[in-house]
């Protein structure tokens, strides 16, 4: 009976980490580009399929749309996994922002992430949402530069939950963490040479 709860509970965590894969690789940039006669979003900008490089085209619905959709699918995965316990969520929570980052569709090359973190964190920790919200459009306010403010919001969140006690909280975000700054290591590159574009600056 023990080794048929083990391989259960197993199977569950497997079911996770693959339906947060999954979830998390529905490129929503992309598909509504297209939908929306913007073309494909890789070609222009950065060729990053998130929000902001979806928001180069012009066109803000679809940009906000595409927010939201990456946000989403980084919490719905969550929220299905609960049921199967807190191991599962953060399996779901991760698996949905490594198929963000990595989607099978598209070569294993993906958006950067910001985006499915906040979903990640809505469905698993709540309070993770509020802590990044406040140091995101706190940075962005003093230094005009978003890539920043991403950098130092995602950092003190999983801060904020050792702090607080919430481990399982601190661990995955700080994983999460780890592997945003690594997405945005040419953006920290160009912060550190000052030729980031700041936030309203016109680009040419």
């Amino acid at each position: 009976m023990s080794d048929f709860l083990y391989q259960s509970a197993s199977a569950f965590l497997v079911l996770s980490l693959a339906l947060g894969y999954l979830c998390g690789s529905i490129p929503f940039g992309l598909i509504l580009a297209r939908l929306f006669g913007l073309g494909d979003v890789r070609k222009i900008g950065s060729g990053n399929i998130g929000a902001t490089n979806v928001l180069r085209t012009g066109n803000k619905l679809v940009a906000a749309l595409t927010l939201l959709g990456d946000l989403l699918k980084g919490t719905v995965p969550v929220l299905i996994a609960w049921r199967w316990g807190e191991p599962a969520a953060a399996l779901a929570g991760l698996g949905a922002f490594l198929g963000h980052l990595f989607p099978v569709w598209l070569g294993f090359k993906g958006g950067k992430g910001v985006a499915t973190y906040i979903g990640v964190l809505l469905g698993f920790a709540p309070l993770g949402v509020a802590v990044f919200a406040v140091n995101w459009l706190a940075v962005a306010y003093l230094f005009r530069y978003s890539s920043l403010a991403a950098l130092v919001a995602t950092a003190v969140v999983p801060l904020v939950f050792l702090v607080v006690g919430n481990l399982p909280a601190a661990g995955l975000s700080a994983l999460l963490t780890v592997i945003v700054y690594a997405k945005h290591h040419a953006n920290i590159r160009r912060l550190m040479a000052g030729t980031e574009g700041k936030i309203g600056a016109k680009s040419g």
